[in-house]
């Protein structure tokens, strides 16, 4: 292979830039992405910097003993890809050609339409959208916050502790039982709810109401009406794959890719937040939109791509950490489909413990509230469920 063409100038694509240059690949490396920046690491720009403890600067991922020798092409976004010649299309006419491609493009905030470029309304995703939000966060003025995702409830621990009346919104009868199950949910819930953030379950919003260039307030299906400030949406994320489209790559919910990053197309991985990797455990494609996933499925997807005859290797079950109203809170493993949640250690009340889901007598998943030490202990325990058989392999185009 004599030139890699990363696009994604993300945590996943620095880590598979890294991974290559690990691995022994000294050929050409040219790295592109559609922000001005060079990588960065996104968890705190809805933490510290919000609260103001660190700077932009404190952001940037690499390091002097990086030793990438990569071309960067930044602020251009890949805009084609023709998958039989490997040719990336930007969206300033350049092309670039390569023998293997890394598609690491990232997702994006999903966006309510009706709320769309008004000056009070912001998304949260990139340092632009946290340099916009962070002087909007004032004592005393009301932050109303759609969608009760960890983005949302790290923006709304923030928005608290700097003196804001904050409301999250949520449409299911309780937030996080996607990532933690009703149970804990409810307890994450109470973490707010006791710090002063008023936590709306349940219900839809009916109207919305503007003044010039800016919301003004919401009304709730049930009747209640919110003012608001400042707003943030906080519903999500969708792959940047459409710029894909045509080229024969397989999407779905992302790029499709077996269990070590491989797409359809030969000489084409897939990694980070657009990938929709195989999970062996679960018997399904999944994206998995956390920064543990970003830095250590990148040196196997590049693996696959150096070394046709490369070995398949386990996942490792999703990790994430979050830190709200001064808690950090860990999650690791699968919990859809547990049935049993035993407490190790410690008090949800106090929310300082430790939480083991099981199915039938195998752990599956781990959560815990300030207790570090022993969810890395427990971490290490947390078992796969039962294999599934492998889908039909990807059907392999004849590009080459």
């Amino acid at each position: 292979m004599q030139t890699l063409a990363i696009v994604g100038a993300s945590l996943a694509g620095l880590s598979a830039a890294r991974a290559a240059r690990a691995q022994g690949f000294a050929g050409r490396l040219v790295i592109i992405g559609d922000e001005q920046h060079r990588p960065y690491d996104r968890p705190p720009l809805s933490k510290d910097f919000l609260l103001g403890t660190i700077t932009s600067e404190d952001l940037f991922l690499e390091t002097a003993d990086d030793g990438l020798q990569a071309e960067w092409i930044l602020g251009v976004a890949a805009v084609g890809l023709d998958a039989a010649s490997r040719t990336i299309k930007l969206s300033d006419g350049q092309s670039v050609a390569a023998d293997g491609v890394v598609i690491a493009t990232g997702a994006r905030c999903r966006q309510l339409p009706a709320l769309a470029g008004l000056d009070n309304v912001s998304n949260l995703r990139t340092i632009a959208d946290a340099e916009r939000l962070a002087p909007r966060l004032v004592a005393g003025d009301r932050m109303v916050i759609i969608g009760a995702g960890f983005i949302g409830a790290e923006v709304a621990s923030a928005a608290a502790a700097r003196g804001m009346d904050v409301t999250m919104i949520n449409n299911n009868p309780l937030p996080f039982t996607a990532q933690l199950g009703p149970d804990m949910g409810a307890t994450v819930a109470r973490l707010h709810t006791a710090n002063g953030v008023n936590l709306v379950c349940g219900t839809a919003i009916e109207s919305i109401d503007t003044s010039e260039s800016s919301v003004t307030g919401l009304r709730l299906a049930d009747g209640r009406y919110l003012p608001a400030d400042v707003m943030v949406v906080g519903i999500g994320a969708e792959p940047n794959v459409e710029w894909l489209e045509g080229s024969g790559v397989e999407l779905r919910d992302g790029v499709l890719c077996d269990s070590m990053g491989r797409t359809n197309i030969p000489g084409i991985v897939a990694v980070g937040d657009c990938a929709a990797w195989f999970e062996v455990g679960t018997g399904k494609h999944r994206r998995v939109e956390h920064w543990t996933g970003a830095l250590e499925r990148s040196a196997l997807a590049v693996q696959a791509l150096l070394d046709d005859d490369a070995p398949q290797q386990p996942l490792k079950p999703p990790y994430f950490w979050s830190d709200q109203h001064g808690v950090k809170i860990q999650f690791a493993g699968h919990s859809a489909g547990y049935d049993r949640l035993e407490i190790e250690a410690g008090n949800p009340e106090e929310h300082s413990f430790l939480a083991v889901y099981y199915l039938s007598d195998t752990p599956v998943a781990v959560l815990g509230m300030n207790q570090p030490r022993l969810f890395t202990k427990w971490r290490r325990s947390i078992g796969t469920p039962v294999a599934r058989p492998a889908p039909a392999p990807l059907a392999v185009s004849a590009a080459s």
